[in-house]
């Protein structure tokens, strides 16, 4: 199942329209889901009722209006709504659980996805143990390519996976893109014997070892092996130009990193020119 949520928002509807056409692609039902935080209209001895009442109408509004942008734009997708109370990032925590992937907007109204790297899409990005992706609202033109950051480290495997399948879905090419940084000392010539063509050999060693892991499983999708010696953030934002989806993976180290997102993670959040899909370990 897919979830998206919901607030009424231009970025919320971008969300919606890519959740539905994912949810299209992946045969998967899609979840709608609206939170509201009541708790700060409480804290008065009396509570008006009046506008608690108006909040749950105005949820209850988008919720219809979402369903209907659905399933206008996919109606053999099953679309099912909930409104839910409780702080927006906990409840899509919540709904996590279930989810094949969830989907939130760059920036909201308040419900969901305050800031592209707001509260709401750190706090969902850094403890959901499923796809994350964060829609921006301005229209784009489409691509047909998808882009995949990888590292040396074997946690980035998932998110590969992910980027392969989404390629396949869409009919695109999937660009695998490596960027690699000489340690400082490197810049010394006194202080280091760098050979610079071994060098380059071992990263593109990197990608194809890990591209071969999901080729075979996916014969019809064409690669682009990307490989270049640049910052990871810059080489990923400049490769998002020209993709309709880039792809990073995310893993904390130890009790309290492991619910945080990286700093490559929050680099491409902050300035894709695309919808990020931010994939955990």
């Amino acid at each position: 199942m897919i979830i998206v949520g919901a607030d009424g928002s231009v970025n919320s509807r971008a969300a919606l329209e890519w959740a539905a056409d994912d949810a299209f692609r992946m045969r998967e039902p899609l979840r709608i889901v609206h939170a509201v935080d009541r708790s700060p209209y409480q804290i008065r001895k009396f509570p008006d009722d009046t506008f608690m009442d108006a909040l749950q109408r105005m949820g209850q509004r988008i919720l219809r209006e979402a369903e209907e942008l659905v399933r206008e734009r996919q109606p053999t997708v099953e679309v099912t709504t909930e409104d839910i109370e409780g702080a927006p990032g906990g409840v899509l925590r919540e709904q996590a659980k279930d989810a094949t992937e969830i989907v939130v907007g760059s920036q909201g109204l308040g419900g969901f996805a305050r800031a592209l790297l707001g509260s709401i899409s750190m706090h969902v990005a850094g403890h959901a143990h499923c796809p994350v992706v964060v829609v921006r609202g301005e229209q784009r033109t489409v691509h047909q390519e998808v882009v995949a950051g990888v590292d040396d480290s074997p946690q980035c495997e998932p998110a590969l996976a992910y980027a392969f399948q989404q390629a396949k879905l869409r009919g695109s090419t999937l660009r695998v893109v490596h960027a690699w940084q000489l340690p400082v000392h490197a810049f010394a010539p006194e202080l280091s014997s760098y050979d610079m063509d071994e060098v380059r050999t071992a990263q593109h060693q990197i990608v194809r070892d890990l591209v071969k892991l999901f080729s075979e499983d996916y014969p019809e999708v064409k690669l682009v092996e990307d490989v270049h010696c640049a910052h990871p953030v810059n080489a990923l934002i400049d490769a998002s130009e020209r993709a309709d989806l880039l792809v990073v993976g995310s893993h904390g180290r130890g009790s309290v990193g492991s619910m945080l997102l990286g700093s490559v993670s929050r680099g491409v959040l902050c300035h894709a020119h695309c919808p990020v899909a931010v994939v955990r370990v």
